[in-house]
């Protein structure tokens, strides 16, 4: 055999232990060696919006449980943070809100649009924190925090 067939017989073999090595995790938990993401959930309609992002994010947790998730929400976005709120099925939204604070993820209100829709903090879910502004609060868990963003 020639030096150049042994050359690339060599990296054949070598390529196929790598790809070999990819297509298995040797019996791991697949969610063992997941990295903490952080992301920033962007949230200002509740009836196009808030039914999806509950979902996207728990399968987020579903794949990556150590995974940092913030919901920033403002103007219509708000909504489904109120207490008693429901989607247009009738589901009650604070039971999957509190499921995901208690896996760690962050509910931030706009206090413009409070201010802006004369709304009052008791009527949002024990769940919800406040922020000045939720725009700024996204740029700021973006540039500052290194966090990714996602809007549903």
């Amino acid at each position: 055999m020639t030096r150049l067939k042994k050359a690339v017989l060599g990296s054949v073999v070598a390529g196929a232990i790598v790809l070999s090595g990819c297509a298995t995790n040797g019996g791991m938990d697949p969610k063992a060696n997941v990295a903490g993401d952080k992301v920033v959930y962007h949230v200002n309609d509740t009836d196009d919006q808030a039914v999806g992002a509950l979902r996207n994010i728990g399968n987020h947790l579903e794949v990556n449980p150590k995974a940092r998730i913030v919901v920033v929400t403002h103007a219509r976005g708000v909504d489904f943070l109120f207490d008693g709120a429901k989607d247009k099925g009738g589901n009650p939204y604070n039971v999957k809100v509190e499921e995901l604070k208690a896996q760690g993820v962050q509910f931030d209100v706009c206090q413009i649009t409070l201010r802006n829709r004369k709304l009052d903090k008791s009527k949002f879910l024990p769940e919800a924190t406040f922020v000045p502004s939720g725009v700024a609060e996204i740029t700021r868990l973006q540039q500052r925090e290194g966090y990714a963003y996602l809007r549903p």
